[in-house]
Parts: C-alpha cells; structure tokens; sequence
C-alpha cells in the first residue's frame, strides 16, 4: 500500500504544482481545493484488467455524486506511449459499449505523451504529460458547466501550448522531476 501512497502523492503533487499553479486545466483548482478528486491506482498491467477497473472507477462515481473526477493512475502498465494511446481508444470504446457516454469522458496523459505531427521535444507536448500513464474520468454535465461559464474555453489549448513552448521543456521535465522527488 505504501507503493501507492508514493504514486498517489506524486500525482497529487503535479496536479497542485502543474496543472493548477500554472493554469493548465482552469477547472481544477477549484477541485483540489475541494478536495473532489479521486486518486486511483491501478492494480493490475493487463489491458482487460485495466479496462475491467476504469469501468470500476466509473461505477464509484456513479455511487460517489460529491467525488467530482478520478485520475486513474496506471504506473505498473502501458509505459509506452503508442500502447497508451491503444488503450484510450479501447477505453472510449468501452465507455460507449458500457452506455457511459454522454456521462464521462476522458483526458489521457502519459509521460511521454507527444501530441500528433509533433516531435518529441516539443515543449507543448507536456501540457499532457504527467508522472505515470493516467485516464482522467471527467463528468460531462460538470464540463459542460466549467467550460460554458469559461470566457474562452477555445483559447486554453493555444494558451498552454504557447506558455510551454516559452517556459521551454526544461522547465517542464525539472517540474515533474520536483514532484517525483517530493514525495
């Protein structure tokens, strides 16, 4: 258990000292600070049983209306980016098959997550990079409200690209190095 703990707080660490101080996901913040988040680690490496534990997770937001979102964190599995990125789209395809859509939806971030057409040591590509391989479960009818009392919801995906892209890939790599650390 302690093992999680560790990934657990690590993640947590790059939610506050990422996600939320530097404005990645605006919504966020309010959720830390609620204390709405769920952090989950995956049990299991096999791809049925990863699926078998985010329908798992999805059932608990069902039951849990005051847990706002789960990060599913999957640190003993799909360490490879494209293996990641296979398990999305079977994961999205589960949710539909589940009759989930339209409930949740999910956001993926990997460690070596790089955004298509893009090379690797772009900057942007860690504005989804995170401590371990991670679904984040999202209630839409709460993104629906987030995003439509949003200014300008369009604008966050340019905002963060260009702001990584002049904080430099550097400064992302030590910041995520700072959140493994401080655990």
């Amino acid at each position: 258990m302690e093992k999680n703990s560790t990934i657990i707080t690590q993640t947590e660490n790059w939610v506050k000292q990422v996600i939320v101080k530097y404005n990645i996901c605006p919504f966020a913040r309010k959720e830390v600070e609620r204390g709405s988040i769920r952090y989950a680690v995956a049990s299991k490496s096999e791809i049925e049983d990863l699926l078998a534990e985010l329908i798992s997770e999805c059932l608990y937001l069902d039951k849990h209306q005051k847990t706002e979102t789960t990060l599913f964190i999957m640190a003993d599995a799909v360490q490879e980016l494209d293996n990641f990125l296979d398990l999305v789209d079977l994961a999205n395809d589960l949710l539909f098959d589940q009759d989930y859509e339209g409930i949740y939806q999910l956001a993926s971030f990997h460690p070596g997550y790089c955004f298509a057409g893009e090379p690797a040591d772009d900057p942007a590509n860690y504005t989804n990079r995170s401590p371990y391989p991670t679904l984040h479960i999202i209630r839409e009818s709460s993104m629906e409200k987030a995003l439509a009392a949003h200014p300008d919801p369009d604008a966050i995906p340019q905002r963060n690209i260009e702001f990584a892209r002049r904080k430099g890939s550097k400064f992302f790599a030590e910041l995520l190095g700072a959140c493994l650390r401080n655990s």
